[in-house]
């Protein structure tokens, strides 16, 4: 709020005045830190000013970029005073709702600490605090991440008023300017039009408010590894973004956040950093390999991979094994996902452990024992080919990784890990998040859905030796896609292989609860040939801006066809290889693999034939994998979705009624 300077002497004895009728004990510095609070409440602020001696929070502050608990102090209070202060603050703020049966979780409220005096003091360990010095009030204000719009303040302020006992709720008044007709409503009472601003920014609203049961999930307890799995949309990083806050303010030591999607850490660290900027240097955000990576190299065993080496040493692998195995399956990508997610993936170091039986999870191929025996060929020889050139995979980096742990464990252990999307991790890969994270209380959470696994193969939790019986949570309500989006995306038969992530029945997308309402769905069929001018007249229509779009395709050499295509239309385009979540105007464009975990206002997405198989179990298994990854691309779209699938053109094909 700029005033000038008139106006702020004004305002500053309205507040001074306000301060000593309604708080007359307030020491000379909080009274100097208050006044300079109060005055911002003749703009967009609610204040509310602590009238006890109760060791708590001096004010809480309720504006656009959320919900502050202030203390005035030169340092923060000691343990057990700070865990009652935290306590305190979060259970204050318990039963504060929205328009949309959601409640303000106190894993939303901020912790600010102000020093007085006019000089910045070091405050080496603040814990849950951000840290202000008395001159620097003004960056309290500053609309880095705005949130919460002036109904959604004012509606938050007048249910707080009701429930925070020994507060005094005070504000001052800008010179000239009366009190707003619409400015106190009921939290019920929040106008369409509010939440209709809520649902263009999703996750912007869930800085501040949960759904009862997510809010339930995000302080529960747990003494063990914890799961939390539910459809596509239902706020399963949400909950976990906001239980990591509120695992942080109530442990010490490092926290971790990983994934096997290479795309998902930076956007993620964006969206932790607004809503927990106080531990913005204590968690860390990466994929799995970055970090198995340097932990390697951290213990002097740099390993890097080629991945053309690699691919060169299947080849000629494949060369060599293709007689035997192309009866079975002709396709040697089938074969290479044998190896890297079945063979190499769940550990298998003898022919016996692979031809045991069960442990082709996910796999419709049935292999008899003579054939497994030809697969394990195969794959020796893949290892030959790798150890010739001093070669490694993914897959061997992990195994090395998961033994150095093993061999020496971390000697700072992580305070907590999440896992997100953790479908898509390898059996091994999960062994290796148990000895990292452990299994202690609060200490390992893992978050996915069966129904969104985009690779072959599968698993449960209890393979890894990750106990979460009891400590299972499902979600139910999809949040994300409007009603019209959720609805085509529920059309695809994407059996649900891993379950809840450990063996029980899981709640398929078909079954997922519609939280929103509206939106857009259209289809579209065509040649090739047709593609491109289809594909930019949808581009010039869009109802979101190009920024908040993606285009999603399902193979690399699909993703190179409509980068042409976009090239020749001057659309500008960002790989969301190189997406991190910060703002700009450019449409981005990737794999349904590089899209998973992220959404965008309008999604367009275009489907290309695919190879086919000669075995049928194998089509019958791929099939459902791209039904997977076609639910996945689908529910990316959170209000406009264009599904464009693109045909050969043969004789008898009319192109002439293609939808939208």
């Amino acid at each position: 709020m700029r005033l000038t300077k008139h106006a702020k002497r004004v305002l500053e004895q309205q507040a001074s005045a306000l301060l000593k009728e309604n708080i007359p004990q307030l020491d000379a510095d909080r009274r100097r830190i208050l006044t300079g609070l109060l005055v911002e409440t003749a703009g967009n602020w609610r204040l509310f000013v602590r009238s006890d001696t109760r060791p708590a929070a001096d004010a809480f502050l309720i504006g656009p970029e959320g919900l502050f608990a202030i203390t005035i102090a030169a340092g923060p209070p000691q343990r057990p005073g700070l865990h009652e202060l935290v306590r305190h603050a979060e259970e204050s703020c318990a039963g504060i709702r929205d328009g949309r049966g959601r409640e303000l979780t106190g894993s939303a409220v901020h912790f600010v600490l102000i020093t007085p005096g006019p000089r910045a003091r070091t405050v080496p360990d603040a814990g849950p605090f951000r840290v202000l010095a008395e001159t620097e009030l003004a960056r309290l204000f500053k609309r880095t991440a705005p949130h919460l719009s002036r109904t959604q303040v004012e509606a938050i302020g007048d249910q707080a008023g009701k429930i925070l006992g020994g507060y005094v709720p005070l504000r001052v008044q800008a010179p000239g300017h009366g009190e707003a007709a619409d400015g106190f409503l009921d939290g019920e009472s929040l106008v369409a039009a509010e939440v209709a601003a809520a649902q263009l920014r999703p996750f912007d609203s869930w800085l501040t408010f949960l759904h009862p049961h997510q809010r339930a999930i995000v302080t529960r307890d747990y003494r063990g590894p914890a799961r939390i799995s539910g459809p596509a949309g239902t706020g399963k990083t949400v909950v976990a973004l906001h239980r990591l806050r509120h695992v942080a303010r109530r442990t010490a030591g490092p926290l971790l956040f990983t994934t096997f999607v290479r795309t998902l850490p930076p956007v993620h660290e964006a969206a932790f950093r607004r809503l927990a900027p106080e531990f913005d240097g204590r968690a860390e955000f990466t994929h799995l390999h970055a970090w198995v990576r340097r932990f390697l190299t951290g213990r002097g065993r740099t390993v890097d991979v080629d991945p053309r080496g690699v691919r060169t040493a299947f080849s000629r692998a494949w060369t060599r094994h293709r007689a035997v195995l192309e009866p079975i399956e002709r396709h040697d990508e089938y074969w290479r996902t044998e190896i890297d997610r079945v063979i190499k993936g769940r550990g298998f170091t003898t022919l016996e452990e692979y031809r045991r039986p069960a442990v082709r999870r996910g796999r419709e191929v049935r292999l008899g024992p003579e054939q497994k025996a030809a697969v394990w060929q195969f794959y020796e020889t893949y290892q030959e080919m790798l150890a010739e050139r001093g070669l490694h995979d993914y897959n061997d980096v992990i195994d090395i990784a998961l033994a150095e742990l093993r061999r020496q464990p971390l000697e700072t252990r992580y305070a907590a890990v999440v896992v997100d999307e953790v479908q898509d991790i390898t059996l091994n890969g999960l062994r290796l998040l148990k000895e990292l994270a452990g299994t202690g209380p609060n200490q390992l959470l893992l978050v996915g859905d069966g129904q969104q696994q985009v690779y072959p193969g599968g698993w449960r939790l209890s393979d890894a030796g990750i106990p979460v019986q009891g400590r299972g949570e499902v979600l139910r309500v999809n949040y994300r896609n409007r009603a019209e989006v959720l609805s085509f995306a529920q059309r695809f038969d994407a059996r649900n292989e891993v379950d809840d992530l450990d063996g029980a029945s899981g709640v398929a997308l078909k079954n997922a609860e519609a939280g929103n309402t509206g939106g857009t769905a259209v289809s579209w069929r065509g040649t090739e040939a047709e593609l491109a001018a289809e594909l930019t007249r949808r581009i010039a229509a869009l109802p979101a801006q190009l920024g908040q779009t993606a285009l999603i395709l399902f193979q690399r050499q699909d993703v190179v066809r409509c980068r042409r295509i976009l090239r020749e239309a001057e659309i500008p385009a960002l790989s969301l290889d190189d997406y991190s979540g910060a703002p700009d105007d450019h449409l981005k464009v990737g794999t349904v693999h590089r899209a998973k975990g992220l959404d965008f206002q309008a999604v367009l997405v275009v489907e290309f034939p695919g190879k086919p198989g000669e075995n049928v179990a194998a089509a019958d298994e791929a099939s459902e994998l791209r039904d997977r990854q076609r639910l996945v691309a689908a529910t990316r779209a959170r209000d406009f979705l264009w599904w464009g699938v693109v045909e050969e053109l043969t004789e008898g094909t009319d192109t002439s009624g293609a939808a939208g």
